[in-house]
């Protein structure tokens, strides 16, 4: 076995270990089932990674996103770690390949989905692998009181009987502690040990303001935070929309969502971790895997629907350590649309049976067919073909998903791969009675050396045509011939939506939705959208404090740093006076006036302003001041 300080320091560059990962990468190391709690951005990766490479053999990580896989197999390969992942898209021939070279190469790391774990040609592989470690990445999704159910994780229990005494490690940022219970007993941890780091971020301050207009609050706010900054909103239109308004009050802003093309997000995300861009404008599409430690401001346009999904996303501010700020804006009208958002979640279960039939009917499968194969899934060209509705239709699918019938891929970009099936004398066969080819085929094994015959190499055409001096067409005809001569297998580059059926196929009407399950999920899910609005709408209690209490740490004292804390230092530092609601009644008794223009009246300080913004909200809820047809202020009559 390697020293641990010796593998972090060799592969990672690190002379230290941050505060906790030691303790669960000996835990690890002991032989333990082990459960990692660390906020975003804490290293969570490293604590199974170090030890994985530090023994001898394979870890196997399970994880739920396709976009995180990749991004922790091109982490690992840039520090030489030969890693892999299995998902959907790929090839059965590809897929064969990469678990052969999982038995017999030098492979460290086979990502794969939970989907993966109940195919036999995984099963019957692992069985033959050098297994040193089972990693459960974004372990909250084991668990039905989690915020991200994922029925596939609950066979992970299965598969841990088939590799025999092999440790278990399960990592996540976010969970309260019936979801902890809940990890532990679904991976029927034998010797549990459970480490959890303090979800407090001392330099995290969190504010969440009620305001009359967000846009401009928004502003206001990047004016005065400088540095690189997320802006997140609910839907893809209004991400371009935020962002071009940004861009009109000189503002550098771009926008990032799901439905770009695989080049157009690398694009933007590598501007905005380049500081060619200051302001991204994202969906919560964007975010997992992004190493940008030195984000100023986190800013929530539009309320997410849980707190854990909200911690994660405020928890990108701040990476560095240095002072960030996380600011959610809402209209008092948000709270509902929260709960309208929630109900959609849940559409008609005919309608989902319905959505069921017809993706068999667009897919032309037969009952009993096509479990864990993959199509290329346009969603706005689905609902067009059968007249469905785009967001019953989006959330009758979200909810196939979370019942393990299918697998959603919205966004998904799989590069042109190709492998050598010939032997090396075959080739050279070959080369000579196709005398054409010889100095392509000799390009390819420039490139790509001698791994082109045991692995699927990623490649570019337009790469390959630069350096072979013609166009990217001629190269794909070439690639097409070799392929069709048995000579190469050729995956041609995929960037669409992926729907897998990870279920054979059943008649509509036999469809075993689990009604009970459903229910207790619509239940809790209303449990969490409340426990958002209860967050925003307190205007007393310390906001690190609320969200600690919510996963279930009860020992914290108060940030300080908070809005909350903030307005109770001042209220506890000012002398007795004239009270904010008669300041604004007067004001307001001769004319109606809007929310900023009052301010502006009452000739308040920056910091003043948010006392009196919860004055005035406090008149509406009582009944002494109202907004009228102009959406104005004015005495209630």
């Amino acid at each position: 076995m390697n020293d641990i300080h010796t593998v972090l320091k060799k592969y990672w560059g690190y002379d230290q270990f941050r505060p906790l990962q030691e303790d669960i990468i000996r835990s690890i190391l002991e032989g333990d089932d082990t459960l990692a709690l660390m906020p975003t951005g804490g290293g969570k990766s490293i604590c199974f990674q170090v030890p994985a490479m530090a023994k001898e053999g394979i870890c196997i990580v399970v994880s739920p996103l396709i976009a995180l896989m990749k991004d922790q197999v091109q982490q690992l390969k840039k520090r030489r770690i030969n890693a892999v992942a299995l998902y959907s898209g790929m090839s059965h021939r590809e897929i064969d390949i990469t678990l052969d070279n999982c038995v017999y190469g030098n492979v460290r790391f086979l990502y794969i989905s939970p989907e993966r774990l109940q195919t036999e040609i995984l099963q019957e592989r692992a069985k033959k692998m050098n297994i040193n470690l089972l990693a459960i990445d974004e372990a909250h999704c084991i668990s039905q009181w989690g915020y991200d159910f994922r029925p596939p994780y609950l066979q992970i229990n299965e598969f841990r009987k088939l590799l025999g005494n092999v440790p278990c490690v399960a990592l996540t940022a976010t969970a309260t502690e019936i979801v902890k219970e809940d990890i532990q007993e679904k991976l029927a941890f034998q010797n549990p040990n459970v480490f959890q780091k303090s979800f407090a971020r001392s330099n995290l301050s969190y504010s969440a303001f009620e305001v009359p207009d967000k846009e401009r609050k928004m502003t206001d706010i990047l004016q005065k935070v400088h540095g690189t900054a997320i802006v997140y909103v609910n839907s893809r239109r209004k991400t371009k929309e935020i962002a071009d308004y940004l861009q009109k009050q000189r503002i550098s802003a771009d926008f990032y969502h799901a439905g770009l093309t695989n080049e157009q997000r690398s694009r933007k995300q590598n501007d905005w971790i380049t500081n060619k861009i200051r302001v991204i404008v994202a969906t919560n599409a964007f975010g997992m895997g992004i190493d940008k430690p030195d984000v100023r401001v986190v800013i929530h346009l539009d309320l997410p629907q849980t707190l854990e999904a909200y911690y994660q996303e405020a928890g990108r501010a701040g990476r560095d350590e240095k002072k960030a700020y996380a600011v959610a804006l809402f209209y008092r009208k948000d709270l509902d649309e929260l709960k309208k958002r929630t109900a959609q979640c849940y559409p008609d279960l005919q309608i989902v049976r319905n959505v069921y039939q017809r993706l068999a009917n667009y897919f032309r499968l037969a009952v009993g067919s096509h479990t864990m194969k993959s199509f290329d899934f346009e969603l706005r060209e689905f609902c067009k073909t059968y007249k469905l509705d785009y967001i019953s239709t989006f959330y009758a699918l979200k909810l196939l998903e979370k019942q393990g019938f299918i697998q959603f891929s919205e966004s998904f970009f799989n590069p042109s791969k190709l492998q050598i099936r010939v032997s090396k004398s075959e080739l050279y066969t070959f080369q000579i009675e196709n005398a054409k080819l010889d100095p392509f085929i000799k390009l390819l094994l420039r490139n790509y050396g001698g791994m082109i015959f045991t692995n699927f190499v990623q490649i570019s055409e337009l790469q390959l045509a630069r350096q072979y001096k013609t166009q990217v067409q001629n190269i794909k005809k070439i690639l097409n011939y070799l392929s069709q001569n048995q000579i190469i297998n050729y995956s041609i580059q995929k960037d669409i939506p992926q729907i897998t059926f990870t279920s054979e196929r059943v008649n509509a009407e036999n469809l075993l939705l689990n009604l009970e399950e459903i229910e207790q999920a619509k239940k809790r899910d209303f449990e969490k959208t409340e426990a958002v609005a209860q967050y925003v709408s307190d205007v007393r209690i310390c906001r690190t404090k609320l969200l600690l209490s919510y996963f279930g740490e009860t020992n914290y004292e108060t940030c300080g740093v908070c809005d909350n804390c903030l307005k109770n230092n001042r209220k506890q530092s000012k002398k007795p006076s004239e009270s904010k609601e008669t300041k604004i009644l007067t004001a307001l008794k001769y004319t109606a006036l809007g929310a900023d223009e009052l301010l502006e009246t009452l000739n308040l300080t920056h910091f003043a302003k948010e006392d009196y913004l919860d004055a005035i909200r406090s008149l509406l809820e009582i009944g002494q001041i109202r907004y009228n047809n102009n959406g104005d202020l004015e005495v209630a009559k």
